[in-house]
């Protein structure tokens, strides 16, 4: 069985994580897939989703503060929009994760969350959630 939903995420600053967990939780419950597995994918060019830890909001920072150094706002980019850092962030983070299903929940570790990761906001923004399973 496949089910597969899109969900809205609304960003407030240019480089933020919103935890989607949630709702990607909520879709599963939906679903009614027992055992399997969730994609949860980013429907744009310039944010991400991520697995990440939960518990110290000091881990978005150092997060945000290293893709900044590894890709400043500004160096000389080519790209007309003026958001070339956006897109190199993105594919750097990557625009999916695939998290196993068991007994109708994800299965993650104790200190996990998904979250969007918005490199271009602030946005109104569509992830999918495909789950698939039995």
């Amino acid at each position: 069985m496949v089910y597969q939903r899109e969900v809205p995420v609304r960003t407030r600053a240019r480089t933020q994580w919103v935890d989607v967990t949630g709702e990607v939780e909520k879709a599963i419950a939906d679903s009614g897939i027992i055992a399997g597995m969730c994609l949860v994918a980013s429907l744009h060019t310039t944010g991400g989703v991520t697995i990440n830890e939960n518990a110290d909001p000091d881990v978005e920072r150092d997060f945000f503060h290293k893709l900044n150094r590894l890709v400043p706002v500004d160096d000389g980019y080519r790209h007309a929009e003026g958001n070339s850092d956006s897109h190199l962030k993105t594919s750097l983070v990557g625009l999916s994760v695939g998290v196993p299903v068991a007994n109708g929940r994800l299965v993650t570790g104790t200190w996990q969350s998904i979250y969007f990761c918005e490199f271009d906001g602030p946005r109104g923004r569509r992830i999918s959630v495909t789950i698939i399973g039995e």
